[in-house]
């Protein structure tokens, strides 16, 4: 439950982000202003991430949960690839002339972007084609969906650079997603991961010709945005917050969930539209 002091400071920060004006990505809004697309933005790169876009990219997901009009988000890279990870000049190389605790702070930082996304209602689309590496494979393992093309090649190239394979959450995402054994293979040697095995294993939901890619995710987000999304934020929540649990308190975390759902007015709309043999139209409330 919410304290009253926690319910108004979530009311006094409620508010629309379909103007949001980011500085290191682009953010298109569907016409419906239900679906938010973040582009990131440096094709001659391949879209790598700085300093900068890490944490502003970090500060939007905290900030959608406040959100009044989106529903659903989907990341995406330009210019035929997804991302390539940290940029090697603009964060590799400060790196190396950082002391201890400057090096945690941006580690720190750099886990707090997939908390952040993890913690927003929204569910998360990653639509994903060409380069997908480093923290931009991060970026796409903490997306609850992800959609990609025969093109996608998806490393947590974490070792080749000399680092741990344990980076933003890496050894707790990866193997609830694609099993131990795979994760210990791709977080070991730093390999790519194809396509098709992305299929197979479960880390793609569905694989789609690249000029397919930005329409197929579209879609999908256009389904989930209006599906309830009240009920979707919460199957968001226990998703995440039931690996801690153990079974029988995941069941009673469901059981006080669902009821919380059962008086939204999107179930009571359901309900009529069946009554009235009708398509439900899900308002998110």
């Amino acid at each position: 439950m919410m304290s009253a002091n926690e319910e108004h400071t979530m009311k006094h920060h409620k508010r629309p982000f379909a103007t949001y004006a980011p500085r290191t990505f682009l953010w298109d809004v569907s016409a419906d202003g239900k679906v938010a697309t973040i582009t990131l933005n440096r094709p001659e790169r391949k879209n790598p991430l700085t300093f900068d876009s890490y944490a502003e990219l970090r500060d939007l997901f905290r900030g959608l949960v406040y959100a009044t009009d989106i529903k659903v988000i989907v990341v995406t890279g330009s210019g035929g690839n997804f991302c390539s990870g940290g940029d090697v000049h603009e964060i590799i190389g400060p790196l190396t002339r950082m002391t201890m605790p400057e090096l945690l702070d941006f580690t720190r930082m750099t886990g707090d972007l997939v908390k952040a996304m993890r913690a927003c209602p929204q569910p998360i689309i990653a639509a994903v084609d060409g380069v997908c590496a480093g923290a931009g494979a991060m970026v796409a393992l903490a997306s609850d969906l992800r959609v990609g093309t025969p093109a996608a090649r998806t490393a947590f190239l974490f070792t080749r650079v000399g680092l741990a394979g344990a980076d933003m959450g890496a050894c707790t995402l990866l193997p609830r997603m694609i099993g131990q054994g795979r994760a210990s293979e791709l977080l070991y040697t730093g390999r790519a991961m194809r396509a098709d095995e992305g299929l197979a294993w479960g880390f793609f939901n569905s694989l789609h010709e690249p000029e397919a890619l930005a329409g197929a995710a579209a879609e999908l987000a256009a389904q989930l945005a209006a599906g309830p999304t009240f009920a979707h934020g919460v199957t968001k929540k226990l998703l995440h917050q039931e690996w801690n649990m153990g079974v029988d308190e995941a069941i009673e975390a469901e059981a006080e969930a669902q009821a919380i759902c059962m008086q939204t007015r999107d179930f009571r709309r359901a309900y009529d539209a069946f009554v009235a043999k009708q398509k439900p139209v899900f308002e998110g409330d």
